[in-house]
């Protein structure tokens, strides 16, 4: 099931499934002369990248899937049990930078969280991401949400998680533990819909503070109908969710997640911050 997964998101980016309908296409030209369909096979994979390679069609592919939950005031958001951040798009290299704050990032996944508890909607902070380096997305997401000023005491930790049904699976698991029914839950626009998703099916109950992701490389003034590689990137992370979408809705109705609270075995690494200090020092 992993490597179907690592298979599918391969796929999504359109240069790879063209390059494999192109190599389709070769082998049946060569092993068994249908050229007719090898010709729609090339046509349809030259297309399909130059299609998701315009900025234009990127933005409506993107657009479909952040328009499904949109942008709030931070006021206007209701009060929850907790604040759930999860890991994935940020970079930290704004920590270094004198006097940051939070309304400096605006595509910061981080900061947004920073932003909702400064904007006093709940008392807690939940950092789910377990994939990293020397470090858990975790522990470096608590690094830089201290940086903007949530206290360590505001903070948990869920570590273990490998991809938005880990995130669903243990923060729930870590909310029952201290009796949250309801989240603010902050993640990236186009990733919103697939992990409100998978929360959901966990039984907590969401309300989506969506963050725009940043358009990387776009030159201004640039005409939107002329293809760029930054647009084809674009397109292969809204592709991306839209298989992972999918790929949720099948996979809930054969594996559901757990709606009560989970046994003692496999418990998250989670904690709270009081212990991350010592964290700091190791």
């Amino acid at each position: 099931m992993p490597h179907l997964r690592q298979l599918i998101v391969m796929l999504s980016y359109p240069p790879v499934l063209s390059a494999w309908m192109l190599a389709l296409a070769l082998l049946l030209v060569l092993f068994a002369g249908r050229r007719r369909i090898a010709t729609v096979l090339a046509v349809g994979a030259f297309g399909w990248t130059f299609l998701w390679s315009l900025p234009m069609c990127s933005d409506w592919l993107r657009d479909t899937l952040a328009a499904r939950n949109p942008a709030v005031a931070v006021q206007a958001l209701p009060r929850a049990d907790a604040i759930v951040v999860l890991g994935g798009g940020d970079r930290y290299g704004w920590m270094a930078w004198p006097g940051v704050s939070a309304d400096l990032l605006p595509f910061s996944r981080v900061a947004a969280g920073a932003r909702v508890w400064h904007a006093d909607r709940a008392p807690l902070v939940i950092l789910s991401g377990g994939r990293g380096g020397r470090h858990t997305e975790a522990l470096g997401m608590a690094r830089g949400i201290e940086r903007l000023g949530v206290p360590a005491s505001a903070l948990l930790l869920e570590q273990r998680s490998r991809d938005t049904r880990d995130n669903a699976f243990y923060t729930a698991r870590l909310a029952r533990e201290h009796d949250m029914r309801s989240v603010l839950l902050v993640t990236s626009a186009v990733h919103m819909p697939r992990a409100s998703l998978w929360f959901r099916d966990a039984g907590i109950t969401v309300t989506p503070v969506p963050v725009p992701e940043p358009t990387v490389g776009d030159v201004p003034g640039r005409p939107r109908w002329l293809p760029s590689r930054s647009a084809l990137w674009r397109s292969g992370r809204a592709l991306k969710e839209y298989a992972g979408l999918l790929g949720a809705i099948v996979r809930q109705r054969v594996q559901p997640l757990p709606t009560r609270a989970c046994s003692a075995r496999g418990a998250p690494s989670a904690r709270r911050q009081s212990a991350f200090h010592g964290l700091h020092a190791a």
